[in-house]
């Protein structure tokens, strides 16, 4: 089951290598991971997408809780959370093609951000459902380059994540 765990870390030199190595001596996998820092710019917030069991999640947050730059963890997924995913992909976009991507970027919200003559840069917002359809209805070939952004997720109402 995929889970979304919320780090606030001290923003220091070392300390995203640290959780990496954790995640990797374990043999546990990071699908994605977003770090930034926060409205306090000596804490970071770090989201990391990752699968496992109830098990083996309860195990990474103890370990996370051990190292000494984190200061708080939190299981998104335990909770109402919502998510988000930034994609700018770029799209071959000639003749004909220029207005079905333009259609297609209208029908997934999306904005085109950059124009040439042979492309279109599309940026999209959502979950990582939301941009894996929009991957899925355009013609692969289409596709000249992609870049994700990975989930950033937050807690709704009033969970927080904060010292």
């Amino acid at each position: 089951m995929k889970h979304i765990i919320a780090v606030l870390i001290e923003n220091e030199a070392g300390a995203l290598s640290r959780v990496v190595a954790l995640f990797s001596a374990r043999g546990y996998n990071i699908e994605s991971l977003t770090v930034a820092p926060t409205e306090d710019p000596s804490l970071s917030r770090m989201t990391i997408v990752t699968t496992g069991s109830d098990e083996v999640i309860e195990q990474i947050t103890k370990h996370l809780n051990r190292l000494i730059e984190v200061v708080k963890v939190v299981d998104l997924t335990e909770g109402h959370f919502t998510e988000r995913e930034l994609m700018l992909i770029k799209l071959r976009a000639v003749g004909k093609e220029r207005d079905e991507m333009k259609r297609m970027a209208d029908i997934f919200r999306g904005r085109i951000i950059d124009v040439t003559e042979k492309s279109y840069t599309i940026e999209l917002t959502g979950d990582a459902a939301k941009l894996d359809a929009f991957i899925g209805a355009v013609d692969r070939a289409a596709i000249l380059e992609t870049v994700r952004t990975g989930t950033s997720g937050i807690g709704r109402g009033e969970r927080i994540l904060r010292v």
